[in-house]
């Protein structure tokens, strides 16, 4: 087995690149090397913190820590398939596609998520009523993240 030649510099850099951009890993290949840099989860949960927070700012300290959670469990949980920003209208000032307490119907568009300039329309897995809305119009969410949960 040969050892590909480490370049702390480069590590560096993607690391630097990984800051500035938000993304949580980064891998360049060339040939029979290869470089991965992965950010660690702890860095993920800060990044989803203050989104929970908006989303459930009328509730006390104790609750919103323990909403993910919750949400995490519930059998309703509508998480994000990919990587993208998520948008609850269909257009800025338009109404949203639901709100909190609204019922839905299965495939029914909840929300659009934004993905490489493609607009993905998430859809209701079931039937219920919107419980809580856990995204904020125009904020990035990552891969399994929970957007929304219907009773």
């Amino acid at each position: 087995m040969s050892r590909v030649p480490m370049d702390p510099d480069a590590i560096r850099a993607l690391a630097a690149i990984l800051t500035e951009t938000g993304l949580t890993e980064i891998e360049i290949a060339e040939k029979d090397s290869r470089i991965r840099v992965v950010r660690a989860p702890a860095v993920m949960e800060a990044f989803a913190a203050p989104r929970a927070a908006v989303a459930t700012a009328a509730a006390p300290p104790a609750a919103v820590a323990a909403a993910p959670v919750e949400a995490a469990a519930h059998p309703g949980a509508v998480t994000s398939p990919m990587v993208g920003v998520a948008y609850l209208s269909p257009e800025p000032g338009a109404a949203p596609f639901v709100t909190a307490g609204q019922e839905v119907t299965a495939g029914q568009t909840l929300l659009l998520i934004e993905a490489m300039k493609t607009f993905n329309q998430i859809k209701a897995p079931k039937s219920g009523t919107v419980g809580r809305i856990l995204v904020a119009s125009g904020s990035p969410v990552e891969y399994g993240e929970i957007l929304m949960v219907l009773d």
